[in-house]
């Protein structure tokens, strides 16, 4: 699949439209779970994860390994990122990347579906998760040596 046409299928617009952000947002912040949620946030950035990193690992690991690979190399991309601007080094990105990936792993066990709930409440379970991650991430950085 091009990156065009899965931007489209993720985003139901083509690539430039003026609904891409307004869509982006309320398909990922109203999944069903926390899982889906990641199907649709950032498109663009989830076609070359999932293309050049997912894809791969997936070959050599477990999904549910390769999975948590590609969250936790998610987050090594952005905190490259912010070290280039910083001038220091930080992994912050990485691990609140892999305690997201395993939130992922944790709602799929779970069952988590909030499918048949209206838009507001999904919303709030996924933007819940995302800030429980960034809690304990925080957390972790302050309270435990990395």
């Amino acid at each position: 699949m091009t990156l065009t046409a899965y931007i489209k299928k993720r985003n139901g617009v083509s690539v430039g439209s003026p609904m891409s952000l307004r869509n982006n947002l309320y398909r990922s912040l109203g999944a069903r779970n926390f899982s889906t949620f990641w199907n649709y946030w950032n498109p663009i950035f989830g076609y070359y994860l999932g293309h050049y990193l997912f894809k791969p690992l997936k070959r050599i690991f477990p999904v549910p390994v390769a999975l948590v690979l590609t969250f936790t190399g998610c987050g090594l991309i952005h905190d490259g990122v912010t070290m280039l601007f910083r001038g220091g080094v930080s992994l912050f990105f990485t691990i609140w990347f892999l305690v997201m990936g395993l939130a992922v792993l944790g709602t799929r066990y779970l069952n988590h579906n909030f499918a048949k709930q209206k838009w507001g409440l999904r919303a709030l379970v996924n933007i819940s998760i995302i800030s429980a991650c960034f809690l304990i991430t925080v957390y972790i950085n302050l309270y435990i040596p990395v």
